[in-house]
């Protein structure tokens, strides 16, 4: 009966851990700015919430539409507003991080074509445990997505 009841024991941990970061973060409102045809890149933005007890940092993000994809925030350096790329991006236990521009964002580079309005860009986000969690992130004209973040 000790035996059975560890293995079982066990198991529940072992599906705690499993679970991770993806299992307590929820995305609200993603969505890929249309860019012009002849743009490079774009950004992606959403609020990513935080649920669980712990932190949980999104370390990267990957995507079929873009080669390559990076983190990135704006800063200001000498009057003007840079953007940098950053290692990863913090989302504390039971709060939200807010990608947005102008700010924490998905920099989506050298798109392999124009993206169109209203078609989705799937967007992996992989976490400091490893976890993933798949998005499909609407493609919006800066206007529309103004109104799709509640601005």
């Amino acid at each position: 009966m000790k035996k059975s009841c560890a293995f079982i024991f066990g198991l529940v941990l072992s599906s705690l851990a499993l679970a991770g970061a993806s299992e307590q973060v929820s995305v609200v409102n993603p969505y890929v700015r249309q860019a012009p045809p002849s743009a490079p890149a774009t950004g992606a933005f959403m609020v990513l919430k935080n649920n669980g007890d712990t932190d949980v940092r999104l370390l990267k993000v990957s995507n079929p539409a873009s080669r390559i994809t990076e983190l990135h925030t704006h800063t200001h350096e000498d009057g003007m507003m840079k953007m940098r790329q950053v290692a990863g991006i913090d989302i504390k236990a039971k709060g939200e991080t807010v990608l947005q521009p102008g700010g924490l964002h998905i920099m989506m580079i050298d798109l392999k074509a124009p993206l169109q309005e209203g078609e989705s860009v799937p967007l992996t986000l992989t976490f400091d445990d490893g976890s993933n969690l798949q998005v499909d992130a609407k493609v919006m004209r800066p206007s529309a997505a103004q109104m799709h973040m509640g601005k």
